[in-house]
């Protein structure tokens, strides 16, 4: 009997849809409190004569909803390194330092509490998908992992760098994709971002830039993805459905990322929660219309917290009750916006929420969610999650 391509095809495909299978989360010891954050803030980089941006650094904090961040920084280190707390000085090789070691580092945390709670060994592991926004390097931070965890040097890897907050959801997209058309691939994915690459002084005339000082934190997160999960032996808690990426319209410029000698400068220029809240309907609309759901609160979110105004402006023009976002707006007040890593920090907060209220599914007893990210571009991710029955 000889054997077709199409035969063979079929037998390097997976039979089910890419689940995920375990998530770890991590973030560095030393954190900040968002209330007495200002202070700090101008006092350590020897800008407290600046009062009037002071305020209005103050009043941005407040609006953040953010209570606590967490950040490699600390005061010692931004003292050893002046040029990091100046708004515009050489400092990107300081920088680097950091975040080339760092950056991998905390990703190895939370990339250990996934295996862990997968249960399998790491052998089995046979992709790695690492995204940072934090630095670059060669051999990349998905190499330097792969050492730190003792992976099989034959493990496939795939680097993303410089990709911005959308990125979580970018990962799952390429996760999914690995998972099911490899049969047996089992894929870690990490997401790790130290914001020691963005830190810099205030400056009184890119008030843009003080908005990203208000609302980054530092956070890794890991999930292990594979299609057909082994019964008795794996659990999964959200099923893969489908995954979808647009550029919104006339958003061009809308978020603008460059690494310089300076280190990583963000721009804001034009109305971003405007420009999610008045397209995000069209991505839910294309993705759940073949599912014949058009209520989105029938459904649980899992959306990117880049701050508390565009998540106001989501739930205004969808009509979402106030719960849909409460597990975001949990992972914001905690943490911080992230970047990549926060999408799943909420769903670790989501199923774990759902299993402490005894919900009947890790969707807080929902079957059907939606994960998006926002980020540069203004790029969309969106992911449709089926949530699995709690045992």
């Amino acid at each position: 009997m000889v054997t077709t391509i199409e035969d063979i095809r079929k037998a390097q495909r997976a039979d089910g849809p890419a689940a995920v299978l375990a998530i770890g989360t991590a973030t560095p010891p030393n954190f900040v409190d968002q209330s007495t954050y200002p202070d700090y803030y101008f006092r350590i980089t020897d800008s407290d004569h600046k009062t009037d941006l002071k305020e209005k650094f103050k009043r941005m904090c407040e609006k953040s909803m953010i209570k606590k961040r967490y950040m490699y920084l600390t005061e010692e280190i931004l003292k050893e390194n002046p040029n990091v707390c100046a708004y515009m000085a050489p400092s990107l090789d300081a920088r680097q330092d950091m975040v080339v070691v760092e950056v991998p580092k905390l990703g190895k945390e939370a990339a250990i509490r996934a295996i862990k709670e997968w249960g399998q060994p790491k052998s089995k592991i046979t992709h790695l998908v690492f995204c940072t926004t934090s630095g670059v390097d060669m051999p990349g931070a998905d190499y330097q992992l792969t050492k730190l965890l003792g992976l099989r040097p034959s493990v496939k890897r795939l680097m993303m760098y410089q990709q911005g907050c959308f990125a979580g959801g970018t990962v799952l997209r390429l996760a999914k994709d690995l998972a099911e058309n490899n049969a047996g691939a089992r894929v870690l994915v990490v997401c790790s971002e130290i914001t020691a690459v963005t830190f810099r002084g205030p400056s009184d005339t890119h008030l843009d830039s003080l908005v990203g000082q208000a609302l980054f934190g530092d956070g890794a997160a890991a999930v292990i993805l594979g299609a057909d999960p082994v019964p008795g032996v794996e659990t999964p808690l959200f099923n893969l459905v489908l995954a979808a990426q647009t550029i919104l319209p006339d958003s061009h410029g809308a978020i603008d990322g460059h690494l310089r000698e300076v280190g990583l400068t963000f721009h804001l220029l034009k109305d971003v929660p405007g420009l999610i809240s008045n397209n995000i309907e069209k991505s839910l609309v294309e993705a759940f219309e073949p599912l014949g759901i058009n209520d989105w609160n029938s459904i649980f979110w899992i959306a990117h917290p880049g701050g508390p105004a565009i998540l106001d402006q989501v739930e205004s023009r969808l009509e979402l009750k106030p719960e849909k976002l409460r597990a975001t707006r949990h992972v914001l007040s905690e943490y911080g916006n992230m970047s990549s890593a926060c999408v799943l920090f909420i769903l670790d907060e989501m199923r774990r929420k759902s299993k402490e209220e005894k919900l009947a599914t890790t969707g807080e007893g929902l079957q059907w969610g939606v994960l998006f990210g926002f980020g540069p571009g203004l790029t969309v991710e969106t992911v449709v999650l089926q949530s699995v029955e709690i045992l």
